[in-house]
């Protein structure tokens, strides 16, 4: 009984302290739903123009002449398209060519300029591990930024990659929407013409605009030495300095979420103000939001555009709700004990962030394949963990990362599609174009390659002596430290649990390979679908054709997007954080 009062009372803090917190997160929580939804439509209308080589932008006075001076450097004819497969190995080409620059220059990093810290170059393993991370727009770190990398390092090598990496997935993006446009073409656009419009015309202008205003927020952007200075309490801190804004801006444009600290967004100099934890998240969604409607407007089809950013947006809605629940409601055992948990869980969050703008920016970062974090996963109660790593278990459909988001929503949309087809009895279409088997086999081989990756990775690090040896925790909640890294890697996220040294041989090697199935075991069947549909004809809609608008189409979707997640992954969650939070229920009621 009196574990029974004790519940009661800790319930109804709670509820107190959301009554009096409610207003100021429900309403940062409208402001963000609000300003994103207004951005979709300039985003979108301006990526049609970027990627559409004859169309225009208003940077276009400004950016055309270095463009064609591009083009005549490079040797190279824009107005010439490829195939498929030649797109195809223009990405990998172009992959793993960044792949070699970037271990390069972290190997000589000792011997290259701008390095006032004297840093040695990156061993071996963490280097190739980071140049695969960086390559394949995953942005996962085994090293602590601010004690690893020089700041020629941190501009030339991984910054570079931000831009670069996040240019080949809007590029991958547009060449599917391409495929499914077109009628009876052989080719889906340029991959280099795409990759040079997408970074001067988009990444480039708006990470200048966003690293001036988050200059004028507080963030540093120097070239200085490290500054050790004295405490309040008489000991030593060293400070780091750097271009930390120019790489903040892309690492959240582009979804890349590589920190220039440690710490990440939860430094205060990576994170100064709470105007500019508000706008990363939004710059995080902006443009995968933005993506929807140019993929409606390419197909002369705006509600379809719209249909697939509701789902993409109630799926996001589902996430914040159930985390912050989580979050606010706090740890059992202090209810048990009979302590007040009006606070909630606040370990491992910034208090000048709170629980809701940490649980919404955790699942904002991880909704989309953005490694930014402002707070330390590993520290959420298990449901409010689940959160994160099941957005990402996704396959990172919900807006997602910079392209990736939006060709990984579509391969669902196919099987969504292909299903309603099913269920009537006749061939099933999709804005004109008949699904058949090679389009549904090129889709599931996007969702099961990387899952059976996924599993099998951590499979065998959970059976081995390395894997386990790494975890700060044991039982179910070190069993999540080790799933949640190579699903990081697998679905490109790079954000990590925060309770894993994952910087040992055995698992820079593992999560290397990881990152590098997730990128290209997803980017070759979605080009060889693009193919696919751009060689067919396409059909007038008839009365039997499934409507790729409304209420019940953005359901459908939603459904198979949870239902290819649950049943592919729901035993590994069960191991994890399910059974987490059934045992610490179970021993809260021992107090």
């Amino acid at each position: 009984m009196e574990f029974l009062d004790s519940q009661q009372k800790g319930s109804m803090n709670v509820l107190g302290r959301l009554g009096e917190m409610a207003v100021i997160d429900w309403l940062q929580l409208a402001v963000f739903i609000l300003v994103l939804a207004a951005l979709t439509k300039p985003f979108g209308c301006y990526l049609a123009g970027v990627l559409d080589a004859s169309g225009k932008t208003l940077l276009d006075p400004l950016v055309k002449p270095v463009e064609r001076l591009l083009w005549r450097l490079l040797g190279l004819d824009p107005k010439r398209e490829q195939d498929w497969k030649e797109y195809a190995r223009s990405v990998l080409l172009f992959s793993a060519m960044g792949t070699l620059f970037t271990y390069a220059m972290l190997r000589l990093q000792g011997w290259l300029p701008l390095n006032p810290q004297g840093f040695a170059g990156v061993p071996a393993d963490l280097a190739f591990n980071t140049a695969v991370s960086f390559a394949t727009n995953t942005n996962w770190q085994n090293y602590g930024g601010e004690s690893t990398m020089s700041y020629w390092s941190q501009m030339v090598a991984l910054t570079f990659q931000n831009f670069v990496s996040a240019a080949a997935g809007i590029a991958v993006a547009a060449a599917l929407v391409r495929g499914i446009v077109r009628d009876q073409a052989k080719t889906i656009g340029n991959f280099w013409m795409d990759l040079t419009r997408i970074c001067l015309y988009l990444l480039l202008p708006l990470s200048l605009l966003f690293a001036w205003f988050l200059v004028s927020q507080g963030m540093i952007q120097n070239f200085a030495p490290y500054v050790t200075v004295k405490t309040v309490e008489g000991g030593a801190q060293t400070l780091a300095h750097g271009p930390m804004a120019s790489q903040v801006a892309i690492k959240l444009l582009g979804t890349n979420g590589g920190g220039f600290a440690n710490a990440n967004a939860a430094h205060p100099y990576e994170n100064p103000t709470p105007l500019t934890n508000l706008l990363q998240m939004l710059a995080i969604f902006a443009i995968p939001s933005g993506l929807t409607y140019t993929l409606g407007r390419a197909a002369r089809h705006p509600k379809h555009g719209w249909s697939i950013w509701s789902a993409m947006f109630l799926l996001f809605l589902a996430g914040v709700l159930i985390s912050w629940w989580a979050e606010s409601t706090g740890n059992p055992r202090l209810l048990a004990l009979g302590l007040d948990p009006a606070s909630g869980n606040l370990e491992g969050k910034e208090v000048r962030f709170g629980i809701f703008s940490s649980t919404l920016f955790a699942t904002v970062t991880t909704d989309a394949s953005c490694g930014a974090v402002n707070a330390m996963h590993d520290s959420f109660t298990p449901l409010g963990g689940l959160v994160p790593l099941f957005n990402m278990l996704l396959g990172e459909v919900v807006f997602g990362g910079v392209g990736a988001g939006l060709y990984g929503m579509l391969i669902f949309v196919l099987l969504a599609i292909f299903l309603a087809g099913l269920m009537v009895g006749r061939t099933p279409e999709y804005l004109g174009k008949k699904i058949e088997a090679r389009e549904i086999k090129l889709a599931a081989l996007a969702i099961l390659l990387p899952a059976l990756v996924l599993l099998g990775f951590t499979a065998s690090a959970v059976t081995s002596d390395w894997g386990p040896a790494a975890t700060g925790n044991g039982g179910p909640h070190g069993f999540t430290e080790i799933f949640y890294a190579y699903t990081s890697a697998v679905n490109n996220n790079g954000s990590a649990f925060a309770g894993l040294t994952a910087n040992t041989p055995w698992y820079n090697l593992t999560l290397a390979l990881a990152m590098l199935a997730g990128r290209f075991f997803v980017i070759v069947p979605v080009l060889a679908l693009a193919g696919s549909l751009a060689g067919k004809k396409k059909v007038a809609t008839s009365a039997g054709t499934f409507p790729v608008s409304g209420i019940t189409f953005t359901l459908l979707v939603i459904g198979t997007v949870l239902l290819v997640g649950a049943l592919t992954y729901l035993p590994a969650l069960a191991l994890g954080p399910i059974l987490e939070e059934f045992l610490l229920n179970c021993s809260a009621r021992l107090y």
